[in-house]
């Protein structure tokens, strides 16, 4: 029985990923380093600092030399300042049914001033539970945000359903034991083959969400 639903933040529920990558190579270019765009699209879902330090040692830049703390600092505070995203519509619109049948949950590797500042601006009062990046000690793909989601939610992860658009956030969910959900928002769709089932796009996904009550 499902009784509890999970969604990842970036790409699910708002379109702010572009908005990312920009701000994190206007930042880290500050200092010459160019961060792949792509790289950054197929590590979504992880943690900040993970895709940062991982891009970092791909490159053999020595990661001791930078202040990585400062400058993710920035990072969040100039994301915040630029913000220039919405949500999904598709889905947003339905959460607030959603919620009279289901408990709710967001589960992002986004740092946690960027998530507060998306659940307070967009979606007050609808989730149950919220993970960061900065609540766990390791980000997906290992399964520890999904299960401490549930532990939150205090449900059986064989009772959740995530959502995600991420190769990293399908693989966490797996390995948590859930059964996931996921629509190619920013990869293709061969990259979430490990998804239990994948959708074209939001709208049929939140058709599907609405199917579950």
């Amino acid at each position: 029985m499902v009784r509890a639903l999970i969604f990842d933040m970036d790409g699910i529920l708002i379109d702010s990923m572009p908005h990312h990558v920009k701000t994190i190579n206007r930042v880290f270019g500050s200092v010459g380093i160019h961060l792949d765009e792509q790289t950054i699209y197929e590590m979504e879902g992880s943690r900040t600092v993970d895709i940062v330090t991982h891009i970092l040692k791909s490159k053999n830049i020595d990661i001791a030399s930078l202040d990585i703390e400062g400058l993710l600092a920035q990072y969040q505070e100039e994301f915040k300042r630029t913000a220039s995203f919405r949500p999904f519509d598709q889905i947003s619109s339905i959460l607030p049914q959603l919620k009279g049948h289901f408990l709710l949950s967001m589960v992002s590797g986004a740092d946690r001033s960027i998530v507060k500042t998306i659940v307070d601006d967009f979606f007050p009062g609808i989730f149950d539970a919220v993970v960061s990046g900065e609540d766990v000690s390791k980000g997906k793909p290992e399964p520890e945000p999904f299960l401490k989601a549930a532990r939150m939610l205090e449900v059986n992860p064989a009772d959740c359903v995530v959502v995600e658009n991420a190769t990293k956030g399908v693989e966490a969910a797996k390995r948590a034991g859930m059964y996931c959900v996921a629509v190619p928002t920013y990869v293709s769709p061969d990259k979430l083959e490990s998804a239990d089932r994948i959708f074209e796009n939001h709208g049929e996904l939140a058709q599907y969400l609405l199917s579950l009550e």
